[in-house]
């Protein structure tokens, strides 16, 4: 089997010249490029011309772009056999950090392995949606009621743990992206609208016995932002007053009044739109917006001309996931949406995030240049 497949690796690598030769899809790497260059910009305006900032940004690129460019070389086929090992490494780090992680900011979200602090949720992100998709291409779609069960236990457990941090924001975006591999290997209809209506009809059990009273209070906030503007409404009405002083074309490069004075806060990580929006203005939102769209609808049409059910659904959830933190990090940062605490995807300065996000452009190249090979 190896050496059919050494076969067609040279076999593919002398067909296909380029990028594809280093299975790198072109028009996904452009976006990926384009998007950050934009991100060293605003994370240098952010932080008020800080060099040392950017070159640590601009490392982390470089090594979240090798790790893109090592998970693209793996064969999907290889990805899959070792997804479910994976999924088990991450639930005993989420176990280990409930019972060893260390505390920051109120939340027990890290683990301490000497050199380096890991957030195991981040991992998860990943390999979740990956090991429901191994578990359902194991059969023909759509799998049957027992393993649709299965994966959503799988779903709630996961995220089960990473509530008890206390994360909830990112407990939720994960439990949307072991969701979407559901929805997308065939949930009928009938079971989502019942799963929504259970959902809708435990939301007053969940607020009055297991949010913690900060989470209630960025609620409160979401809804009426004004009732503590020196408080918990600070972030966001700074947020807001930053995206509509940017007008129509912005105040420039280096022109954010509000992050330069220091009035908007965590403006180089999550609130970093509120940065862009207002230095670009309507056009360069518009513009930034265009491009995410562009990177989606590519990732959209690998996953559908992937090779089998465990690349197809494995692709869709990974793209899905993406345009999830999108929408909910603009959405967040506008006031449509409460804030949890999530960065922009390949804009915000910060290096756990940016890691999953190059690794699952890898594994999308991957299954698309991969196909390629296969077939050669």
């Amino acid at each position: 089997m190896k050496i059919e497949l050494d076969v067609k690796e040279k076999v593919y690598r002398r067909n296909n010249g380029g990028l594809e030769s280093l299975h790198l899809d072109g028009w996904l790497l452009a976006g990926i490029f384009l998007l950050m260059f934009i991100s060293s910009m605003i994370v240098y305006s952010a932080s008020g011309g800080d060099v040392g900032v950017l070159h640590r940004h601009l490392v982390r690129d470089g090594f979240a772009f090798l790790l893109m460019l090592l998970f693209a070389q793996i064969p999907p086929n290889l990805i899959r056999v070792y997804t479910p090992w994976l999924f088990l490494v991450g639930i005993i780090m989420l176990i280990s950090v409930l019972l060893f992680g260390e505390i920051g900011k109120g939340a027990r979200r890290w683990l301490d392995i000497g050199f380096f602090r890991f957030q195991p949720s981040e991992l998860i992100k990943l390999v979740l949606p990956l090991t429901i998709a191994w578990l359902f291409a194991q059969d023909t779609l759509p799998p049957p009621n027992r393993k649709m069960l299965l994966g959503i236990m799988m779903v709630m457990f996961t995220a089960g743990l990473i509530i008890v941090e206390p994360d909830l924001g990112t407990s939720i975006l994960i439990a949307m992206s072991g969701l979407f591999v559901i929805f997308f290997a065939g949930l009928s209809w009938r079971l989502i609208l019942s799963a929504i209506g259970l959902v809708a009809a435990s939301l007053p059990i969940v607020w009055h016995f297991y949010m913690y009273d900060y989470q209630k209070q960025r609620v409160m906030t979401f809804l009426n932002p004004e009732s503590d503007p020196l408080g918990s409404g600070y972030h966001i009405i700074q947020s807001k007053i930053a995206i509509g002083s940017g007008g129509l074309e912005g105040k420039g490069f280096m022109g954010s009044t509000q992050a330069h004075l220091d009035f908007l806060p965590e403006s180089t990580t999550d609130f970093i739109f509120s940065v862009f929006a207002e230095e670009f203005g309507l056009v360069g939102v518009t513009s930034l917006l265009i491009l995410y769209t562009l990177i989606i609808g590519r990732g959209l049409y690998i996953a559908s001309q992937a090779q089998d059910n465990f690349a197809r659904l494995a692709a869709s959830s990974l793209v899905m996931t993406l345009f999830v933190y999108v929408f909910v990090n603009i959405g967040m940062v506008s006031g449509l949406l409460p804030v949890v605490g999530l960065p922009l995807p390949l804009i915000s300065y910060g290096g756990s995030s940016l890691v999953t996000i190059m690794i699952s452009f890898g594994i999308l190249m991957s299954i698309h240049t991969h196909k390629k090979l296969l077939t050669s």
